[in-house]
């Protein structure tokens, strides 16, 4: 497989600020600097995405596949983004096949940093085989869960990111943080695509963020038959999960969590946490 070319225009995280507590008192702080990136394949111009930058070029890759603009990576020759402009040039080998009816049909979605995928997007989810034996353990959701508790990150010097994680059984891959959910996944994608040895080992998809319809979707386009949450689901997340056979966990933190869809991809071989207490009705 041919992979594009790349640049590495990677973007400062965060930006210091000053700011002025309840107290009355200046203090110096950090937040997300959020910038935004237009994206031009073969010199048309896409769409604009509102992201970190952390890791620009596999946004956009991860975009156009997510967006089933393109069928792999050795579609793309060159992707180069330049900050000073906030552009992400795309060059694609034999261009894209009716790319004026694909992307006509825009659907504004509940998504942070994008606010509108390609209106055909649903149309695909009939076509996604997911792998029948893929499923995780409870002590791997554990594991998980716990590893990235203990990561370091934006969100824990900065606040008001999303960030997304690909496990391979219990082994974290690549961890990414952006202004949006879906800027993360698909970034996690974009990455996906250029692995030419695949590491060994179930895929398993976590978020922080909600799973609507467009976040199982794509997480199912990765091939990713279990997608953990720590927060919960949409009423088409739910339906889109069942449709496509795919184990939607979510409000998973510490021990605790909410098996949505797909249970049998669930191997229950952990002792849960006792169940809350209630209080007891009084007697008078």
């Amino acid at each position: 497989m041919s992979l594009p070319e790349l640049t590495q225009a990677r973007a400062p995280l965060t930006r210091e600020v000053e700011v002025m507590n309840e107290r009355g008192t200046r203090e110096t702080i950090f937040i997300p600097a959020e910038r935004d990136l237009t994206v031009y394949v073969d010199k048309r111009e896409l769409v604009t995405l509102m992201t970190l930058g952390a890791r620009p070029e596999w946004l956009v890759l991860g975009y156009l596949l997510n967006q089933n603009l393109i069928g792999s990576a050795s579609d793309i020759e060159s992707i180069t983004v330049d900050w000073e402009v906030n552009a992400a040039s795309v060059k694609t080998r034999s261009g894209i096949e009716r790319i004026e009816e694909r992307t006509s049909h825009r659907v504004v979605t509940t998504g942070c940093g994008q606010g509108s995928v390609f209106g055909h997007l649903m149309d695909e989810i009939d076509n996604i085989r997911l792998p029948a034996e893929a499923g995780i353990k409870q002590s791997q959701l554990y594991a998980i869960v716990n590893a990235i508790r203990l990561k370091e990150s934006t969100y824990k010097s900065a606040g008001s990111v999303h960030a997304c994680a690909l496990f391979y059984g219990e082994e974290l891959q690549l961890f990414v943080e952006d202004v949006g959910r879906h800027n993360a996944v698909d970034t996690i994608a974009g990455w996906m695509s250029l692995q030419q040895t695949p590491p060994t080992g179930e895929k398993i998809f976590y978020t922080t963020g909600r799973l609507t319809s467009e976040m199982v979707i794509k997480s199912a386009q990765m091939g990713v038959a279990v997608v953990v949450s720590r927060s919960g689901i949409t009423q088409m997340g739910l339906d889109v999960a069942q449709r496509v056979g795919l184990c939607a966990i979510g409000r998973a933190t510490n021990q605790r969590f909410l098996c949505y869809a797909n249970p049998q991809r669930l191997a229950l071989d952990a002792v849960p946490p006792p169940a809350p207490l209630r209080p007891q009705p009084v007697s008078l």
